[in-house]
């Protein structure tokens, strides 16, 4: 079991809260991504897991064993740094085995532990060279191999495909996955790739300014995002935010007027003022025979329009609110546009907390 359970976790540098109150648990052999911006306490969670950094408060359980005391060198588990941090003297076989040396084990033993790593990772044939030798992609299997030769509990990884291309990073994504399936144990992995957290993660724990926002899987956080931080953080394009109006049953916005449903009413209560999310792909081109009882037309003007490979997003103002819309078909900059937008297609939030209504 490699269990890994946070409670009433905090952590303050000074002034600077970095962590407050964080509950979290890391079931066995799941693959858990922690994602957030720069400067949101993702990669010092990482390091307390580690025994890097001790919390101020709160209790950290390894295999249901209290960690808090343990040191870094007796919790069983391996961390992979962005920076690789491979000793650039010692060959790629020497890196490998490095911690098995440490750790004073016999050298037959070593060598089938360095193999059997280097023949998952596809290093057999790298095994002479020197780390400067090597393309980033591989420098990173190396940082891999290192951790797979320890048979840790836990595979804690801090952003470790930052410093790689846009292929060759998507590459790297599928590797790992790969790897963790191989070796069945945990993994814990720390990125700001929304992306990446997205396409790797069986649960995803997406933090912002030292909190968690939401924990779940993939198309739960995309499909139902707790809140407008997740909303407009999660996904290659940010959801859509802006005000509406509630009045007598009826939703307002720009120049769309639509009867709410009684579900979405009694969603609503009482509030006067909501804000609605949107994804850019809800966005439909009007048609009138394609038009159905719940959809809201609204006519806009294209202030511009970007091209992203085969992909076009038109920009545009919903009472002055800057809205982005996903489109197939031909659109131009300073025309007149029709859209629809299916009512199922819309999120409600509460418009002083930014909570989730619907």
């Amino acid at each position: 079991m490699s269990k890994v359970e946070l409670e009433g976790i905090s952590k303050t540098f000074g002034k600077n809260t970095i962590l407050s109150d964080i509950n979290l648990s890391v079931e066995d052999k799941e693959f858990c991504v922690l994602v957030g911006a720069s400067g949101c306490g993702k990669s010092t969670l990482l390091r307390m897991i580690a025994g890097l950094e001790i919390p101020d408060c709160g209790s950290l359980y390894i295999d249901g064993k209290l960690s808090n005391d343990i040191h870094p060198k007796d919790r069983n588990i391996a961390f992979v740094f962005q920076s690789y941090a491979l000793y650039p003297h010692l060959s790629v076989y020497d890196n490998i085995a490095f911690p098995l040396k440490i750790r004073k084990m016999k050298k037959s033993l070593i060598k089938e532990k360095v193999m059997e790593a280097s023949e998952i990772l596809g290093l057999e044939e790298y095994l002479k060279r020197k780390p400067k030798e090597l393309s980033g992609g591989q420098r990173q299997r190396v940082a891999l191999g290192r951790a797979i030769v320890r048979e840790p509990e836990v595979f804690l990884m801090d952003e470790p495909l930052s410093n790689l291309d846009a292929k060759l990073r998507v590459q790297m994504r599928y590797e790992i996955k790969k790897l963790h399936e191989k070796l069945d144990t945990t993994f814990i992995y720390v990125t700001h790739d929304q992306t990446e957290a997205l396409t790797m993660g069986d649960k995803i724990v997406i933090l912002n300014e030292g909190k968690i926002q939401q924990t779940g899987r993939a198309d739960d956080i995309f499909n139902f995002p707790a809140n407008t931080f997740v909303a407009t953080f999660m996904g290659n394009m940010p959801m859509n935010i802006f005000p509406a109006t509630v009045n007598d049953g009826i939703l307002c916005f720009d120049r769309a007027m639509v009867t709410l449903s009684d579900f979405n009413l009694k969603l609503l209560g009482d509030r006067k003022k909501v804000l609605i999310g949107i994804r850019p792909e809800n966005f439909t081109p009007y048609l009138v025979e394609s038009l159905v009882s719940t959809g809201i037309r609204m006519h806009v003007h294209i202030d511009k329009v970007e091209t992203i490979g085969g992909e076009k997003i038109a920009h545009f103002k919903l009472d002055e609110n800057e809205v982005k819309a996903k489109v197939n078909s031909k659109v131009n900059i300073g025309a007149d546009a029709d859209f629809t937008i299916d009512m199922s297609d819309l999120h409600f939030f509460d418009a002083e907390t930014g909570h989730r209504i619907a």
